[in-house]
This record gives structure tokens, C-alpha cells and sequence, in this order.
């Protein structure tokens, strides 16, 4: 019974780290390394580098930073690209230190299951947040921004308190993703190819009014 405790728990970190990871990278880091250090959770071997003062005070620095920057409209949506490129991979490491010294193939499985699960969820945030800035008021991009920083946060406690609950929501997380990120897509495809048109659309020029010059001469015709 132990070993089953043990393997939904490490399911669970997995899901919850990379899942939150591809949301808020620095909240997760950083709420795993504080809540690590004050012993509330005991963390892997291979993670327990997240414990280290550094490490807790440098993504706390960063979550500041993101805080501001990802309630910006506009900014939030350069700020997630330039993520794209730091979540992901982060996922992957999350991933394959959760599941601790076993199987070098179970790491690497780990590894693509943390990559997909944080490309996932970092693709519905970002998605939506391209969406949401086309509304020209900010109060419902600093909603979004603030909901996902409580769902991070509320997310990873569930996962390292109520593991079977959080693996329950995630199928259902999955599945909402399943049917977003497509409509999603194509509602980002039809912006840009507003913008596209917006652009690209030449203003008719205004045609002159013939001049009397330009006029052609009717030779006169003969009276009966």
C-alpha cells in the first residue's frame, strides 16, 4: 500500500510541477523550494536544489518581475514567447527530477510526459492572453493573470496534499484543453488575418472628374 501512496504522489508532483510550470514557472519553483525548506513536503533528492536560498530568493525575484509584466497587455504576450523557450524545458527537468534515481527510460519518459503536460498548459495561457488583448479595457487581463497566479498556487498544494483529487482534476484540466486549444487557434488565425488585411488594404485613390481638356470633340452635325 506504501509503494501505491508512493507512485500516485509521484504522479501527482509530476502533473502538478509541470502543469504549473508551464503557467508560472517562478511560483512553482518557488513555492516548492520554500515549502521544502520549512519542511511542509519532502522533496526528491534531484530536486532538492529548489530548497537552496538562492534559488528560492532568485525565483521570487523573477515572480515579481512576472507579476507586473504578465498583467500588461501586450507585454504579457512578448513576455510568454520569450517563455515559450524557458517553461518547457523547465517542465522536462521538473519532470525527470520528480521521479528520483530509477530507470534511466523512466526519466526520459518522465522528461517527454513534464515537456508535453508544460507545453500544454503554457499553450492555453498564452492563447488566451492573445485573445484577451484584443479586449481595449485591461480589467479582464488583470483577472486572467491573477486567477492563474491562484490556480498555480492552489494547484501545486493540492497536488502535494491531495494527490488522487488533483490527478482527478487534471483529466478534467485535459480535457478542457482538448477542447480550447483548437478554437483557440483558429480564433488567433482569424486575428492575425484581421490585422493581415488591415494592414495590406490599399486606400482606394479618389478618381478626378474628367477635365475639359480630356473631353473628346464631337464633330457638328448637319441640320436637315
Amino acid at each position: 500500500m506504501d509503494a501505491y501512496h508512493q507512485l500516485i504522489a509521484t504522479i501527482a508532483l509530476i502533473m502538478g510541477t509541470t502543469w504549473a510550470a508551464g503557467i508560472n514557472l517562478y511560483a512553482t519553483i518557488g513555492v516548492l523550494g520554500f515549502l521544502g525548506l520549512t519542511g511542509n513536503i519532502v522533496l526528491p533528492e534531484q530536486l532538492l536544489v529548489l530548497q537552496n536560498p538562492l534559488v528560492i530568493g532568485a525565483a521570487g525575484l523573477m515572480y515579481v518581475v512576472e507579476f507586473f509584466a504578465d498583467k500588461t497587455p501586450g507585454v504579457d504576450t512578448g513576455w510568454d514567447v520569450i517563455h515559450t523557450f524557458i517553461r518547457i524545458p523547465a517542465g522536462v527537468m521538473l519532470a525527470a527530477g520528480a521521479v528520483g534515481e530509477v530507470n534511466p527510460a523512466i526519466v526520459i519518459v518522465a522528461g517527454i510526459l513534464g515537456g508535453t503536460i508544460s507545453a500544454t498548459s503554457h499553450s492555453l495561457k498564452a492563447g488566451s492572453r492573445i485573445l484577451i488583448n484584443t479586449s481595449p479595457e485591461p480589467f479582464s487581463n488583470w483577472a486572467a493573470s491573477v486567477l492563474e497566479d491562484i490556480a498555480v498556487i492552489a494547484g501545486l498544494w493540492t497536488a502535494l496534499h491531495y494527490p488522487i483529487i488533483f490527478i482527478g482534476l487534471f483529466i478534467i484540466f485535459l480535457l478542457l484543453a482538448i477542447w480550447l486549444l483548437p478554437k483557440a487557434w483558429r480564433g488567433i488565425k482569424a486575428l492575425f488575418i484581421r490585422l493581415k488585411q488591415c494592414c495590406t488594404t490599399p486606400a482606394s485613390p479618389s478618381t478626378p472628374p474628367p477635365s475639359d481638356e480630356n473631353l473628346p470633340i464631337k464633330p457638328p452635325q448637319s441640320e436637315p
